[in-house]
């Protein structure tokens, strides 16, 4: 039991004893006494309050110092953490003096062997600086020489990228040359030839004549068009059929007419009729050459 508690009963007891006498008193003396009772009840209530509030008070002051206590508690338990890992961590860091302690004897005994093989090697450089001295001297000769070769060979770069500018030109020439042929000898079948180069013989040079061959693309009359007459064939670019060239139709041994290739695709050629002996059909055959 609180010595609060204590202290109500006591003056609980204390009120109970008053009131007993009150009560004597008023029936003795009622009138002079009801002021006091009413005195007194004020004074009691008064003091039961004060016993409250100082209750609610205590109470307050006790949540306070749980409140403190469990603070200081999560504190200390932080603390004890932060000291075990400093715990740790310093022996981490006493570990790693000796390793670095350890290191440092060994560095001190290889500089020891450093010093001594610096002076092997001191005397070695002497050595390999009075090589490079000639060394040296036999590059500036060695460059002398490799300008003068240089020199040489821009007037060769120079002459060469004459030559193939010249060698362009030619190319160029050939190939409107070849444009040019290939144009004549379509219409006709054929297509130019490029010469094989064989062992001159001495003699009066010579103009050389381009050699033709057949061009030998055969297919057959895949449509016919007599109203506008015109035709389509079987085979087209990819078989190598260009446009201005000139097919034959026939029929078993028969001359039907030629087609005149306007129209060029992938897999089928279209041309206009000439010299038409007859009505050409589908099946027919159509090629560059008799």
């Amino acid at each position: 039991m609180s010595k609060l508690t204590k202290i109500l009963i006591v003056l609980l007891t204390l009120s109970s004893i008053f009131l007993c006498g009150i009560v004597v008193t008023y029936v003795a003396n009622t009138d002079s006494y009801r002021d006091k009772y009413n005195d007194l009840k004020t004074d009691k209530d008064s003091l039961s309050k004060k016993a409250n509030d100082l209750a609610k008070q205590i109470n307050e002051k006790d949540l306070r110092n749980k409140q403190l206590e469990d603070k200081l508690a999560s504190e200390t338990a932080s603390l004890n953490t932060q000291i075990k890992e400093l715990q740790v961590n310093l022996g981490n860091a006493e570990r790693e003096k000796a390793a670095l302690l350890q290191k440092v004897n060994s560095w001190a005994s290889i500089t020891k062997d450093f010093s001594q093989t610096a002076d092997t090697q001191g005397q070695l450089l002497k050595n390999t600086l009075e090589e490079l001295n000639k060394i040296k001297a036999e590059q500036v000769k060695e460059r002398k020489e490799f300008n003068e070769t240089s020199a040489a060979l821009v007037e060769k770069m120079a002459i060469i990228e004459t030559l193939q500018a010249e060698k362009k030109r030619l190319v160029e020439e050939k190939t409107d040359l070849q444009a040019k042929l290939d144009q004549y000898l379509q219409p006709m079948g054929k297509v130019a030839v490029t010469p094989e180069p064989v062992t001159p013989e001495k003699g009066v040079a010579q103009k050389a004549t381009p050699a033709a061959k057949d061009i030998a693309l055969s297919g057959l009359v895949k449509k016919v068009d007599l109203k506008n007459s015109v035709a389509s064939i079987s085979i087209g670019a990819a078989d190598g059929v260009r446009e201005g060239m000139k097919f034959h139709v026939t029929r078993g041994d028969e001359f039907i007419c030629d087609i005149l290739i306007i129209d060029v695709d992938a897999e089928e050629a279209v041309g206009v009729l000439d010299l038409v002996q007859q009505q050409p059909k589908i099946g027919d055959k159509a090629s560059t050459n008799l």
